[in-house]
This record gives C-alpha cells, sequence and structure tokens, in this order.
C-alpha cells in the first residue's frame, strides 16, 4: 500500500512487450503533472522497445496552479530556501527510483532521468548524488542548484545532456552554461545544446539528442 506521500504516476511500455530490460523515469516541470511527459514515452519506445518508463506526479500541490504539483516550492526564489525544498523532496525521489528498480529486477545502470525544468533541477540534484551511478540524465529548460556544494556530495557521474531554448521565458537560458560549468568543474561528463528561436520547452532537435545519448547508454 503506497503512502500519503509515496510517488506514483502514469506509465509506459515495454512496447515490445514481456520484461523491462530498461527504466526511464521522467520529472515534470513546476504546475504539470506526470501526465504533461508520459506522451514522450512512445517516440522514444520506438529506439527503446524494451524500455519501461514512468512519469510520478510530484508530491506537493503547486502553490500557482493547484491543478498542478511541484516538487518544490518557488514561491521564495532565494537559492536557500529552494534548495532546503529540494533537500526535502530528494528522499521521496530517490525511494521511488529504488522502487521502480526492484519491481522491474533491474540494476541502477538501467536508469535513466527524463527532466523538464524544476525536473530536472530535481534530477540533477538526485542523480548526482546516488551510489551506483545511473546510465544517463537528460535535462530540458532546467538548472543546476548548488553547485558549490557538488565537489563534496557528489558520488557518481552519469553523462548528462542539457538542452535549451535561447528565447526560454522561464528559466533563464544563461543557467545551461551555469550548469555546464558546474558539472564539468567535478568531471560530470556533459553535453550542452543551445536551441535557437526556443521557448521553454521541448523540440525534436533537443528529442534526437536525448534519444541518441537514452540509447547509447541503455541499450548497450
Amino acid at each position: 500500500m503506497r503512502g500519503l506521500m509515496d510517488l506514483d504516476g502514469p506509465r509506459f511500455g515495454p512496447a515490445a512487450g514481456g520484461a523491462a530490460e530498461q527504466l526511464v523515469v521522467f520529472l515534470h516541470g513546476w504546475g504539470a503533472d506526470g501526465n504533461d511527459l508520459i506522451s514522450l514515452a512512445p517516440v522514444l519506445a520506438r529506439s527503446l522497445p524494451k524500455a519501461a518508463f514512468v512519469s510520478p506526479h510530484a508530491p506537493f500541490p503547486c502553490e500557482a496552479n493547484p491543478m498542478g504539483r511541484q516538487w518544490f516550492s518557488l514561491m521564495d526564489r532565494n537559492p536557500q530556501s529552494m534548495l532546503a525544498g529540494l533537500g526535502a523532496v530528494v528522499p521521496l525521489v530517490d525511494a521511488f527510483l529504488d522502487e521502480e528498480l526492484a519491481r522491474l529486477k533491474l540494476a541502477p545502470e538501467r536508469l535513466a532521468l527524463f527532466g523538464f525544468s524544476q525536473g530536472t533541477m530535481t534530477a540533477l540534484h538526485v542523480a548526482l548524488r546516488r551510489n551506483p551511478a545511473i546510465a544517463a540524465l537528460v535535462g530540458f529548460s532546467g538548472a543546476l542548484l548548488a553547485p558549490e556544494r557538488l565537489a563534496q556530495e557528489i558520488k557518481s557521474r552519469p553523462p548528462v545532456l542539457l538542452v535549451h531554448g535561447e528565447m526560454d521565458e522561464v528559466v533563464p537560458f544563461g543557467a545551461m552554461a551555469a550548469a555546464k560549468r558546474g558539472l564539468e568543474a567535478v568531471d560530470v561528463p556533459v553535453e550542452a545544446i543551445a536551441r535557437p528561436n526556443m521557448g521553454h520547452g521541448i523540440d525534436e532537435v533537443g528529442l534526437a539528442a536525448a534519444l541518441k545519448l537514452l540509447t547509447r547508454t541503455l541499450a548497450a
């Protein structure tokens, strides 16, 4: 039986049927829910037919959109306040990932995270502090919170792909370059792709790059 704070959300696959051989977990943006990203699963499944996909709803109601969810509060944008909120949700995400891997009988290196916006912030914070390492992390339109703490807290270095629209009106485009610098400073392999004329979203070029990384790391 799931508890009040346990995560869950829509699922898809494996498209090929049978037991899953990989797991992709989507972490949605602020004010959305798990239904927002699960629609990407059939697209990714064309190249990852043996992967299971799950898109959990964030645990908290969104303060600005009661119909949506949030991983942590953004009412106070002070970095310390956001970091405190992020720290509170990390155990919930970690527990969900552990439970999904155990349920599917998969090793950690068969897991990839796919984040968008606040989900990218959460995914980066979680993935770099997990040991053993996950296979890969894809992050669209996000940011790296507290990069100065990584040197002391990092436990693994999965390959990371960052994609960000140059016209992003929600999370500043410069957050991608800052995240890349922060990751490179602790020797995390990272690729950053700037998307001209794209706002706060996901486009086909970025999705193709994400699929390339996921295929290379999960289907090996």
